[in-house]
């Protein structure tokens, strides 16, 4: 059994940015262990090139939520990422960080200063940056993440962002600066490797300049399928490859970053969660954590969805000739439609009025919907999806079985909270206005989705979003972090597991409430703010 100071179960964002320092800052050996392939293929390097994966099981795990009655027994599909660098190897790119006000909230429910604060995971951004516009007190320009601005804007987006200044939303130039609010173009985590503009993920940024170094083992294709425990300390993991069964210690400590879904699944296989759901599956109670599997949390999105009058936005760009031409541009110039990832804007509100956003508001070029809801076919025209940004509803994940190959039981009560409903149905009512608005007025044609006669009862509107709502892919929050009084927290602030020595969580599973944006960036902080806990607990 092959012994490393760190195993760290799962190879995605946040253990990708662990790994790094832990190796190249901390001098220590570790071992990554992900289920997935060690890379994808070229064609997801570009910045237009997910959407040819974005409905297959290449790179993704494809999760179907239990029946979710509220939605009218709907069960959506939410993926995960399932390869070397998860989620930011696979994602739309989006870079953004959330609010202030999020990790302050953390901070406080933690009680321990400014611990997890704003101020505190502040350097964890910027320290891991390198961004090509900013660089100030909130961006940096000397890490190894490649930060940038879409390669490519849509006329549509263009639109969008004057018609949301029409209706008095302010043009925000860095939804991660001083302030969220505002409609303004979105950065992402891709930029310029050699000749091409390119994504950055965990793997390329953080990884792959390791390359060569013996501290730094990574095995892929591997599933883990248990933590071991021996008198009450994680000594190391079990896992899987290629049919055979392997076990791999751990000197210094066990760190899970498996997802939020399966770091879940992962405690309980070990017998680490509630006591009465593990002895239902047959598994012995290594400790019992009730809070394990609970406060699931995941931003969800409903659209409003308009045809255009003629050619516009991406629709088409992907097949035939469009293609060839836009592939040919790439290559050539190191322009076009290929430097984009098609959702170039956003914007920030609070329907309430208030000046903390609850919504995101996305703009597609394109006439979108899931691939599990079929009320609209792709077309010329423009999509708005209502991300609502801190829904109060919660849900859960749990085991199918005992089996490490069953996929968890997710529960994610979409809509489980009639706030997040409404604000949903408001956030609607604004993407409908926009539509109104000049210069969008005059270039659309019809209105697909909601449609006057739905929005006019209310009934016919939360069936609506039942039948439309979909995952925005930032599933956070199973494995709580909490304060030592808070029994039904998983975690303290250290990251480590209530009742069992030598474990960690270091990825999104942890997040008390989840953050105002996307997940991404947060997963690789949380990654670094991990490994300087860890490094500073270990150097004493």
């Amino acid at each position: 059994m092959a012994d490393y100071d760190f195993v760290i179960a799962g190879g995605g964002s946040s253990a990708c940015v662990t790994a790094m320092r832990l190796v190249r800052e901390f001098g220590y050996s570790v071992l990554v262990l992900e289920r997935g392939p060690a890379k994808t293929s070229p064609i997801m390097a570009m910045p237009a090139g997910y959407m040819k994966f974005l409905a297959r099981e290449d790179y993704m795990e494809m999760h179907k939520t239990v029946p979710q009655p509220q939605l009218g027994g709907r069960a959506p599909i939410v993926p995960v990422g399932k390869t070397l660098g998860g989620g930011s190897a696979v994602n739309a790119m989006v870079y953004m960080r959330g609010q202030a006000e999020d990790y302050d909230g953390w901070s406080a429910t933690l009680g321990n200063g400014s611990e997890w604060s704003y101020e505190d995971m502040l350097p964890h951004f910027t320290g891991i940056e390198a961004n090509n516009r900013l660089n100030d007190r909130y961006h940096g320009a000397e890490g190894a993440l490649k930060v940038s601005d879409p390669g490519h804007i849509s006329p549509t987006t263009e639109h969008f962002l004057l018609a949301a200044q029409a209706l008095g939303h302010s043009f925000n130039p860095d939804f991660n600066g001083a302030r969220q609010n505002g409609v303004g173009i979105m950065q992402h985590t891709y930029g310029q490797w050699g000749r091409y503009k390119a994504r950055s993920d965990a793997k390329k940024a953080f990884l792959d300049p390791l390359e060569g170094d013996k501290r730094l083992t990574i095995i892929t294709e591997a599933r883990v399928d248990k933590v071991l425990v021996e008198n009450g300390r994680a000594v190391g993991l079990t896992y899987q490859k290629n049919g055979a069964q392997h076990q791999v210690c751990a000197k210094r400590e066990v760190l899970i970053a498996a997802g939020t879904y399966n770091s879940a699944k992962l405690l309980m296989l070990s017998g680490i969660g509630p006591a009465d759901h593990l002895r239902e599956h047959g598994i012995k109670v290594i400790a019992d954590i009730p809070g394990v599997g609970q406060n699931l949390q995941d931003h969800h999105e409903v659209p409003v969805i308009a045809t255009t009058k003629g050619r516009s936005g991406y629709f088409g760009q992907d097949k035939g000739w469009p293609m060839i031409r836009n592939g040919l541009q790439y290559v050539l110039f190191n322009s076009g439609p290929v430097t984009t990832t098609g959702i170039e804007s956003c914007l920030f509100f609070d329907p309430d009025g208030g000046d903390r956003p609850t919504i995101q508001l996305y703009c597609a070029p394109i006439v979108y919907l899931d691939r599990d809801v079929s009320a609209a076919k792709p077309a010329w025209g423009v999509t708005f999806t209502s991300c609502l940004l801190r829904p109060k509803a919660r849900g859960s994940v749990r085991l199918r079985s005992a089996n490490p190959a069953d996929l968890p039981l997710v529960d994610c009560n979409f809509f489980g909270d009639p706030d997040d409903l409404r604000l949903t149905v408001a956030a609607l009512q604004t993407g409908r206005k926009l539509l109104q608005t000049e210069p969008f007025k005059s270039r659309i044609a019809a209105e697909l989705l909601p449609g006057d006669e739905v929005m006019a009862d209310p009934g016919a509107v939360e069936r609506y979003c039942g039948q439309t709502v979909k995952t925005n892919y930032h599933p956070v929050g199973s494995l709580r972090m909490g304060a030592e009084r808070d029994k039904s927290a998983v975690v303290g602030p250290d990251l480590k597991l209530r009742g069992i020595d030598g474990l960690r969580v270091i990825d999104c599973s942890i997040m008390p409430q989840i953050v105002s944006g996307n997940t991404n960036a947060p997963a690789m902080a949380i990654g670094s703010k991990a490994a300087s806990l860890i490094g500073l607990a270990h150097a004493q």
